[in-house]
């Protein structure tokens, strides 16, 4: 058997859609056709049943999450939807759990598995092409903005369930010896002017993180977030915006949220307008000062930094082969901008 994480990404995707095939039986949902939608870390395929149903199949990556980390998240989505926010409705498996944990031919490790009831709509944009609709800049940020800011309202008042743990990006775990993503300074395809460079902005990301976390007025800025705000996770339907994929989740400042958010759009010519609709749009639902926003490019930085760790602890992915030219060049530009601040 050819070991799977030497096979080139199509031949690992037929080797996941067999899996997806053979978990269907813990939800007894009958699909028809298979269509692979995304596969970086995870595999997301839409199932299609003969009637015409689909359903979001997502075959989690070995050893990103824990099963009780990964019950977590679905507990925070369906606390979400409780709330009245618009996220995808998660499938039991047949004997009620929230996923399962399924072994596949010609893959050396189980992988967790839910299901989700299909979204509806477009994705906003793609990291790489930006926002796919610029002429309604205005609208969608400033939904995007109420939409985080009813998400940090619901999180900083929800009790969590007895055993809730999600993994943290505070300053440990962005910048910390051990950052979640990854040490982002080890990237090889770092030069060495480079890597000096990340790492005074690491240390100096690390102190003014520090010192934001022990300001009083900042004590109701931290709560679970979603982490990951980025234009291809925000599904647009009509005046409906739908946040999707919660795989990142846990827990962090608000300012990193809206920063994830704004990140990838930083170079473009709409981004004052994106930052403006944003910013009023979350107002409309929470308190956000300019005394907090000035700290917006502090988690301008942290971001990028964990993009190079993505990168770096992934770089099996074609992602990962792709984007890292861009990611490095944009992380140095921010990192410079920072310093001489």
């Amino acid at each position: 058997m050819s070991d799977f994480y030497s096979l080139d990404q199509h031949a690992q995707a037929e080797r996941m859609r067999a899996l997806a095939e053979t978990a269907l039986a813990h939800w007894d949902i009958d699909a028809s056709q298979f269509d692979l939608i995304k596969y970086r870390e995870n595999a997301v395929f839409c199932a299609t049943t003969t009637d015409g149903a689909r359903y979001a199949v997502r075959i989690h990556r070995a050893g990103y999450h824990s099963d009780d980390e990964l019950r977590s998240e679905l507990q925070w989505i369906d606390a979400l939807s409780d709330y009245g926010i618009e996220v995808p409705a998660i499938v039991p498996c047949r004997d009620a759990s929230s996923f399962a944990v399924v072994t596949g031919e010609g893959i050396p490790e189980p992988r967790q598995v839910d299901i989700f009831h299909w979204v509806e709509g477009r994705q906003l944009g793609s990291a790489e092409a930006g926002v796919a609709d610029i002429q309604s800049i205005g609208q969608t940020y400033h939904t995007i903005g109420t939409l985080a800011a009813q998400l940090h309202n619901q999180a900083t008042t929800w009790v969590l369930p007895e055993g809730f743990t999600r993994h943290a990006w505070d300053a440990a775990g962005l910048v910390g010896p051990t950052p979640f993503w990854g040490p982002f300074w080890e990237l090889a395809a770092l030069t060495d002017e480079q890597r000096q460079l990340l790492i005074a902005a690491r240390d100096r990301v690390y102190v003014d993180m520090e010192a934001y976390a022990a300001d009083p007025g900042n004590a109701d800025r931290y709560s679970l977030i979603h982490a990951d705000f980025v234009a291809e996770n925000l599904m647009v339907d009509g005046d409906v915006v739908r946040l999707i994929d919660f795989d990142d989740a846990g827990f962090g400042w608000h300012l990193f949220e809206l920063a994830t958010a704004l990140y990838f759009e930083m170079e473009a010519d709409y981004y004052q307008d994106a930052y403006t609709a944003l910013v009023q749009g979350y107002r409309e639902y929470r308190s956000l000062p300019d005394s907090q926003l000035d700290y917006l490019p502090l988690f301008l930085l942290a971001r990028s930094f964990t993009y190079l760790g993505w990168v770096h602890t992934r770089f099996e992915t074609e992602t990962a082969r792709q984007m890292t030219p861009m990611l490095v060049e944009k992380a140095c530009n921010v990192a410079q901008a920072y310093l001489a601040g």
